[in-house]
């Protein structure tokens, strides 16, 4: 092959005149540049060691030091009080100067540790976030400013790692007692009693045992929660992630920037090659909380690229490389590597362009059980972890796997069109949504950390999966692609991706299988597509109003969404039930989620006013704070479900029995929810260009009988629902919940402001 003579950089022949060597000057070449590449970002990365190492202050303050304490020796004066004599003549260092050095140095260290034990202190303190806007105390205010002087510096991306305070293990009475009023509106009389009863004797008993090992877990771990609830939530589950774990981003809902599907991949794959190169390089700026300069913990991204979820008998193995150069390509069947450096360039948009249409254009057909090989990623993952062991442990199978597994990313050349088209353009959306949560259950490669599919008519889409990292992080990549192809790479007139060619590109290479495993591919399939035609997906954009309006009445937008979850499901089935929302921890090193418990005393007492049309706007603001309020102390470390949980583990281990525990770590989800932020909205110019709006993502449901809602509050005048569920349940309709949840929040705006309800008659075009 063309790619295999060139990666050969010298040739000889023994003659008898001696040994003939052929240099290939060229292959040289890119050998020599390729490991330039590799050097400098070896000392790009030792660079940002130190100067993360050193924030909040920089490397060059250590001058600063050293020349403050030559100048006060110069002045006949011994800042250290006697310590540089002591140094001189204690260690043997001979020479003044190379005291004060030494001396200045310890000195310089010294200051780190105290600016950034210093700004730990700060950061822990969370009170600000309870207080009412505009009613800021005094201590506040110097707290803030306090932050400020020490975050004045442009940090790296984990420059406030180890500034970030741990996450603090609530008191067993106080989790306990969240717990009992988030469940005393879903139970009858003798049910509550009952739960009463079995937490009092659990932290009598039991709980204090257990509390006690998980301090010492904080004390020693860096976060007490997040390794246990990666291992036991995601890698031990032995269910198939697709639909259960993964979920999904979509493209802009309007616009599609171009037709050509070559030229969408192009720039895709050249855009998140570039996000790419900024996390390597610490380049983005940390995430922090919105409009404050509270920093969020960073963890996340370093396992973005280059990470497969290797699948085990009985855990599963995240497994991250330190990088990689080229991508895996799915496309009709096919499997493909695709180098997208070369002699340590990254490829233009052009010429990756060129090279995916060389993919498109390739007549040749799969291998036997090449195909749906793809389908072993999507079943039940001991199998998979069986047949990996088998077929893929050496010989060309695992040459292949390895391609696909070491690959930055995979992408998947999909062979159907999607998106909001046609002449009935819900249901094409609910399809798109569909497609990329499952596709045909064996076109995606479901371990990959992220897979990135192309549309034949140009719109694309993400399959995450959820291991790894929670879906803000994703979001944030996301926004950036969508933005960097639409606004900054851009294409040409006739659709292609801008920048030159060079036609020498060896072509991406065909991955080759030896596959006498059809039957266990088979048995995945059928139990993929078994879940997959099982989904019920119903993706909506919420027109009538959007957060701008929802602000003018003094509410969280956030909030009340979520109250309109409360109303649309009682409306739906006549009762409440547990919900979930994701809140993250990441104000906490190493933070990930903690589950905000929607369904209150207040938002149900709201509920039941609603429909007697009795004090409801009084109680509808009363349950929106009581939202907010407990959306704080999940942030804060104050939540109730990854403390009880974590205290499981350790019975668990312990080998105890809970009946308390037990009971409370089985109950359904029935209404799982999900904020998408957007984080970026500077990237994107909704003004003068207010059709460049994300679909925002979704994911599949939790419980079998429930539903999992998604939403992404976009600009001031849309909100984006995205509605799972499952036909096998008779009860559960994800069109139906979707209409309730819109006349919900009609009925909701209408109840903050009566005058909506007729000016929204005035503007009918407004609605969706």
């Amino acid at each position: 092959m063309a790619e295999a003579h060139q990666a050969v950089a010298f040739q000889f022949t023994i003659t008898p005149e001696g040994i003939d060597l052929h240099l290939s000057y060229q292959a040289l070449n890119q050998i020599y540049l390729s490991g330039l590449r590799s050097w400098k970002k070896r000392i790009s990365r030792i660079k940002n060691r130190i100067i993360k190492g050193v924030y909040p202050a920089s490397p060059s303050s250590w001058l600063f030091v050293v020349i403050a304490i030559l100048a006060t020796m110069y002045m006949q004066s011994d800042p250290s009080m006697g310590l540089i004599t002591k140094i001189r003549d204690g260690c043997f260092v001979g020479q003044t100067v190379l005291s004060v050095l030494l001396f200045s140095t310890l000195l310089w260290l010294s200051l780190i540790l105290a600016l950034r034990f210093c700004l730990k202190l700060l950061l822990s303190y969370h009170r600000w976030m309870f207080e009412l806007h505009g009613r800021i105390s005094t201590k506040t205010k110097v707290w803030a400013t306090l932050v400020r002087l020490l975050s004045s510096r442009k940090p790296l991306l984990y420059s406030y790692q180890t500034s970030l305070p741990h996450l603090p293990v609530p008191s067993i009475k106080d989790t306990l007692e969240r717990y009992l009023e988030s469940v005393k509106p879903l139970l009858d009389v003798a049910g509550f009693q009952r739960m009463t009863r079995l937490a009092a004797e659990f932290e009598k008993s039991l709980g204090n045992r257990l509390q006690k090992y998980l301090k010492l877990k904080a004390l020693w771990a860096t976060n007490y929660v997040s390794d246990w609830w990666e291992e036991y939530v995601y890698l031990r589950s032995r269910s198939p992630i697709m639909v259960n774990s993964n979920y999904y981003g979509m493209d802009f809902l309007y616009v599609t920037p171009t037709a050509t599907q070559a030229a969408r991949a192009g720039n895709t794959i050249t855009a998140l090659f570039l996000y790419r190169r900024k996390v390597n390089r610490e380049e983005l700026n940390p995430s922090r909380i919105p409009g404050t300069v509270i920093p969020l913990c960073a963890a996340q991204c370093e396992r973005m690229f280059n990470t497969t979820r290797m699948p085990g008998e009985e855990t599963d193995v995240l497994q991250h490389w330190q990088d990689s150069e080229f991508v895996a390509v799915y496309h009709r069947g096919r499997y493909f590597r695709l180098w997208v450096y070369r002699a340590g360039r990254l490829l233009s948009p052009r010429e990756i362009q060129y090279q995916i249409q060389r993919i498109l254009d390739d007549p040749s057909p799969p291998s036997p059980g090449e195909d749906k090989l793809g389908a072993l990623t999507a079943g039940n993952r001991t199998p998979w972890a069986q047949v990996r062991k088998q077929f893929f442990s050496s010989g060309v199978n695992k040459r292949s796997l390895d391609c696909i597994e070491k690959a930055a990313f995979f992408v998947t050349l999909d062979d159907q069109e999607e998106g909001m088209m046609g002449e009935n353009p819900s249901v094409n959306l609910d399809r798109y949504a569909k497609s990329l949560l499952h596709g045909k259950c064996y076109d995606r490669w479901f371990d990959k950390s992220l897979s990135v599919v192309v549309y034949k008519n140009g719109k694309n889409g993400l399959n995450a999966e959820h291991s790894w990292a929670d879906a803000p992080i994703v979001a944030h990549l996301w926004e950036f692609t969508l933005a960097t192809d639409a606004f900054h790479l851009g294409y040409t007139a006739d659709g292609n991706c801008r920048g030159e060619i060079e036609h020498s590109l060896p072509p991406p290479q065909r991955l080759s299988w030896d596959i006498p495993l059809q039957t266990h591919v088979s048995e995945s399939l059928a139990v993929a597509q078994a879940l997959a035609d099982d989904v019920d997906c119903h993706v909506f954009p919420f027109r009538e109003f959007g957060k701008g309006r929802i602000k003018k009445m003094k509410m969280s937008p956030d909030s009340f969404v979520q109250l309109a979850l409360q109303l649309a499901y009682y409306r739906d089935r006549g009762t409440f039930c547990l919900t979930y929302e994701a809140s993250m921890t990441r104000l906490f090193r190493e933070g990930r989620t903690e589950t905000v418990r929607s369904s209150s005393n207040e938002s149900c007492a709201f509920v039941l006013a609603l429909e007697d049309r009795e004090h409801c706007r009084k109680l509808f603001r009363k349950a929106s704070e009581k939202h907010q309020n407990l959306y704080r102390l999940a942030m804060t470390g104050s939540g109730i479900d990854r403390h009880l949980f974590c205290l499981y583990v350790v019975s668990k281990y312990l080998g105890v029995e809970s009946p308390f525990l037990k009971e409370v770590l089985s109950e359904p989800w029935r209404l799982s929810t999900s904020q998408t932020p957007v984080q970026q909205m500077e990237l994107f110019d909704l003004v003068n260009h207010p059709e460049f709006i994300s679909l925002g993502g979704g994911f599949g449901p939790v419980a079998d009988d429930g539903y999992g809602v998604s939403y992404i509050i976009m600009g001031e005048e849309m909100i984006n629902f995205h509605v799972s569920c499952k036909h096998s349940c008779t009860e559960t309709d994800s069109h139906k919940f979707g209409s309730q949840i819109s006349q919900a929040m009609m009925d909701l705006m209408t109840l903050l402001n009566p005058d909506f309800k007729e000016a929204t008659k005035a503007n009918p075009d407004k609605r969706s």
